[in-house]
C-alpha cells in the first residue's frame, strides 16, 4: 500500500510540475507534432543544429530551457519553417519534452521527422 502512495503521490507531483512549468491545457500531443514539424527540421544528424531529443535533457534542464529568452529559436523556426510558434505552440512543446526527458518515467527519442 505504501508503495502504491508513493507511485501516486510522485505521478501527481510530476503532473503538477509539468502544468505548472508549461501552462494548464498544455497538450503533450500536439508538442509532439509541433516538434517535430518546426525543431527536428534542423536538430537531425547532418540538419544544421545539433540532434535533439526530448532524452537530451532533463526535466529540469528542459524547464530552463523554456525560461530563459526563447525568441531567438523562435525567429529560427519562423526563419527555417515558416511556421510561427505562438505561446499555446510552445507550451505544447515544452511539456511533451519534460514529459519525455531523459528522467522522466517515459523518456522518448521522438525520432527522424
Amino acid at each position: 500500500m505504501l508503495t502504491r502512495l508513493a507511485v501516486f503521490a510522485g505521478a501527481l507531483s510530476l503532473a503538477v510540475f509539468v502544468t505548472s512549468a508549461a501552462g494548464a491545457g498544455a497538450n503533450p500531443n500536439r508538442g509532439k507534432t509541433l516538434f517535430k514539424a518546426t525543431c527536428k527540421s534542423c536538430h537531425v544528424e547532418k540538419g544544421g543544429a545539433k540532434d535533439l531529443t526530448p532524452m537530451s535533457k532533463t526535466q529540469a534542464q528542459w524547464t530552463r530551457v523554456f525560461k530563459a529568452n526563447i525568441d531567438p529559436m523562435v525567429k529560427r523556426v519562423q526563419t527555417k519553417t515558416g511556421k510561427v510558434l505562438v505561446p499555446a505552440d510552445l507550451a505544447d512543446i515544452q511539456v511533451f519534452l519534460v514529459s519525455h526527458a531523459a528522467d522522466s518515467d517515459q523518456p522518448e527519442t521522438c525520432g527522424a521527422k
